[in-house]
């Protein structure tokens, strides 16, 4: 899903810069108001766990691959804030250090995967419990809406930059995408059972 540079016109990458200078500046905000200072160190194992994750990718249908996006687990395990901003330090880690995504399509990147993952998908979750489903399908659910809305963000904003038209991006993405997420909820899930195995302290977010 990172999007190289020369795929996004000019009005739609400045307008997704300003979109998620915007966002990850409201988090480091309520970040800097609310963060626990004990909370510092888990938010930089999170963060490298992400990163290491993200660069093992699994198959998927038709010679394509995909990889752990991290959003929702990062929210789970700190609260939507600070993994805003732990997502956006690895995507811009990611950019810098590997050429993984364009610098011109950082914010598009940053927003499509970091913002979508973390607030979209935990704000999900809430909602799929307050709806009394049952905490696993409640995390695999909105691990692969998180996913998919991710997918289509990033078809909107081709389809936009007139880079590819909409009828062609936005079912060859969600496609995908839907295979892609499938592999996020299992190793979403999967990290979480380690995580309450080892640290179960570590999941309030999960159990409040």
């Amino acid at each position: 899903m990172h999007i190289p540079d020369g795929f996004l016109s000019t009005p739609v990458w400045v307008g997704m810069d300003v979109v998620s200078v915007s966002a990850v500046g409201a988090a480091v905000r309520r970040v800097e108001r609310t963060l626990d200072g004990a909370q510092v160190p888990l938010m930089g194992m999170t963060a490298a766990f992400v990163f290491a994750a993200q660069m093992i990718n699994f198959p998927v249908a038709g010679g394509t691959s995909g990889h752990l996006l991290g959003g929702l687990l990062a929210a789970l395990l700190l609260g939507p804030a600070p993994a805003v901003v732990v997502m956006t330090t690895v995507f811009v880690a990611q950019c810098f250090l590997f050429q993984d995504g364009g610098l011109t399509a950082l914010g598009a990147n940053v927003f499509n995967m970091g913002i979508i993952g973390s607030l979209g998908g935990y704000g999900i979750y809430r909602a799929l419990c307050r709806l009394r489903m049952g905490e696993r399908g409640a995390v695999a659910i909105a691990s692969w809406l998180s996913v998919m809305l991710g997918a289509a963000a990033a078809s909107v904003e081709l389809g936009l930059s007139g880079t590819i038209p909409f009828r062609m991006v936005l079912p060859a993405m969600l496609g995908v995408h839907a295979l892609i997420g499938i592999g996020e909820a299992v190793i979403t899930l999967g990290a979480l059972a380690l995580v309450q195995r080892a640290r179960p302290e570590l999941l309030k977010a999960v159990s409040g």
